[in-house]
């Protein structure tokens, strides 16, 4: 397999609601995968993997022009913050001082607020690697959010077909900083490749999706999806994902969590990295017809999964193809929701001089027959 860089390369892709020109980069892999990435909002727009068969098609759900994206997506592959998931009614306490952000989820802020990093025009620059560096300012009080904060994210594919991001973030005053990707998956698949011979078709569901997280705890939450009470345990649950088992099994199980939320979309708490600080395996996802297999790996504490239970309605695809609930999935690697009022989880408060760092891969063992970990 060749090693050699292949540079980025850059198109037109409209123009977003302000009138600025919106680019699409690709990048391409010695193994068949390629990422389409748009500077609106970041969005990974495709992701070409070939199945088991070498029949290529993107693996995420997306829209045809800049225009749908900036009006009706909910987050389709997006870059998420200045705060991923919710913080509860829009307020939080640091340093002694109440901040009040906008509410646009049910009386809570969700991903940042109405106008987040997903609804930005990011600035692109190729590395020499080969890489995507995306670049952001966030003004003090963006959003509610306290401090100026300047924001990386550097999409990389390297030459086995794993795709990485990497979010760096610094601040001049203290604030809260939680970072993800919003892809929404379907191994099946999503959108037919430039490659692709049909094996894009799927069946419209992600629920004979073969699914493992790593975790043993996840968060129970509100109706509104605010973590309500304690950790609790997966074991004899529908939230026991540590043995892989389709998506569809037991998400119609009589759980009042799953009928508050419609299917799952919750985060599970992951199981310690063990101090290294690298990435760890997080989730694993595997679609028995085409082969594909995709393994998430990250450096951050939990993942959301979440069942596009509120897909239904949402605009079709590039390919015109319907997109229902339950048509992907999403593996939201990030710390947990709330955290900015809960001092028992995970700190999210970046500081003056400290460094926001957070990693996630998004790897296809299938491509050369490595097992997924």
């Amino acid at each position: 397999m060749s090693t050699a860089v292949t540079p980025p390369t850059r198109e037109p892709f409209g123009t977003a609601p302000d009138g600025r020109a919106v680019e699409l980069w690709r990048l391409t892999s010695a193994a068949g995968v390629s990422a389409e990435i748009l500077t609106y909002g970041g969005v990974l727009h495709a992701l070409h993997v070939p199945d088991r068969a070498g029949r290529t098609a993107s693996v995420v759900l997306s829209l045809p022009d800049a225009a749908a994206y900036a009006t009706r997506s909910p987050y389709f592959g997006a870059l998420v913050g200045r705060y991923a998931n919710r913080i509860a009614e829009g307020r939080f306490t640091l340093d002694g001082r109440v901040h009040h952000l906008p509410v646009n989820d049910r009386g809570h802020t969700l991903h940042g607020g109405p106008d987040g990093f997903h609804r930005r025009i990011w600035r692109a620059e190729p590395l020499s690697d080969g890489s995507l560096r995306l670049s952001l300012n966030s003004p003090d009080g963006d959003m509610g959010f306290p401090g100026a904060v300047e924001v990386t994210a550097t999409y990389a594919l390297d030459a086995a077909g794993t795709l990485a991001l990497d979010f760096e973030a610094r601040t001049d005053r203290p604030t809260v900083v939680n970072l993800t990707n919003h892809a929404y998956f379907n191994l099946a698949a999503a959108q037919d490749g430039p490659d692709s011979d049909g094996g894009g078709s799927g069946d419209g569901s992600v629920l004979r999706h073969v699914l493992r997280v790593d975790a043993d705890r996840y968060l129970p939450v509100s109706p509104e999806g605010i973590p309500w009470g304690p950790e609790l345990d997966v074991s004899g649950t529908p939230f026991d994902f540590t043995v892989p088992r389709p998506v569809g099994d037991g998400i119609d199980r009589p759980d009042p969590q799953l009928k508050a939320a419609g299917g799952y979309d919750h985060c599970w708490v992951l199981r310690s990295p063990g101090g290294s600080g690298a990435p760890r395996t997080a989730a694993v996802l595997h679609e028995p017809d085409s082969g594909r297999t995709l393994e998430v790996r990250t450096t951050e504490p939990g993942v959301q999964v979440y069942t596009a239970n509120g897909l239904e309605g949402a605009p079709a695809g590039p390919d015109g193809h319907r997109q229902d609930a339950h048509s992907a999935i999403c593996l939201e690697t990030q710390h947990l929701p709330d955290s900015p009022n809960r001092p028992e989880y995970p700190s999210t408060v970046l500081r003056p001089g400290e460094v926001f760092r957070s990693r996630t891969e998004f790897r296809f063992p299938h491509l050369d027959g490595r097992s997924a970990g």
